[in-house]
């Protein structure tokens, strides 16, 4: 654990990648499988990842992400997803896939189906979504810390034009929103402003609350 800390404290927001230097498929492929491990919400997995390698979509995408380079010279992104609402067959998949996996039907599980059911899909889509999006920002969360532990740069990102991206990447006919997005890749050795500054985050005792 120490030394995950220690990785923690090495990573920060790149703001300038070396888009001459690729991150290893191998790195890629743990940080995705972290992100695809995580927890979400009764396990319902509600969001998709997609790896962005083209360059020529990539040079879409920059333009309404405010002409911010990391789009472009980081080796990877990421984008995040969401559904769009829930379903029912949407969730009657995941239980299923559950079911499949496990080799059997547990009566306390198929109750608690059926309690989601009775539930999720009679909602408002936008409700939907927001929580959709909220377990999105779970695995953001993870790839951070995958990233980190793997020596590979990242900066999470909101700063672009949701609708554009859902129609650049063609989301909406996958029932998908774009959420945030994540370049990864190796910080430049000269450029970045932030790159040899202090981490700087709040005391410990200003931020734990013990409750004993």
């Amino acid at each position: 654990m120490s030394d995950l800390i220690s990785k923690l404290q090495w990573r920060y927001a790149t703001k300038k990648f070396n888009p001459a230097k690729a991150v290893p498929q191998e790195k890629v492929d743990r940080i995705l499988e972290a992100i695809r491990l995580t927890a979400t919400s009764s396990g319902l997995q509600p969001y998709e990842v997609f790896v962005v390698t083209s360059k020529e979509v990539r040079e879409k995408i920059k333009p309404i992400a405010w002409n911010q380079e990391q789009i472009t010279d980081a080796s990877h992104l990421l984008v995040f997803a969401a559904w769009d609402n829930y379903t029912v067959e949407r969730i009657n998949t995941m239980f299923d896939l559950v079911n499949a996996e496990r080799g059997f039907k547990n009566e306390g599980w198929e109750n608690y189906r059926q309690m989601l059911l009775g539930t999720y899909p009679q909602r408002d889509a936008e409700v939907n979504y927001q929580h959709t999006a909220r377990q999105a920002y779970i695995g953001l969360g993870t790839a951070l810390i995958a990233a980190a532990e793997e020596q590979v740069d990242a900066t999470p990102m909101e700063g672009f034009d949701p609708k554009a991206l859902d129609e650049i990447l063609d989301l909406r006919a996958r029932g998908l929103r774009s959420v945030a997005i994540l370049p990864l890749g190796y910080r430049a050795d000269e450029g970045d402003w932030l790159q040899n500054l202090k981490k700087v985050r709040r005391p410990r005792d200003q931020f734990i609350t013990e409750v004993a």
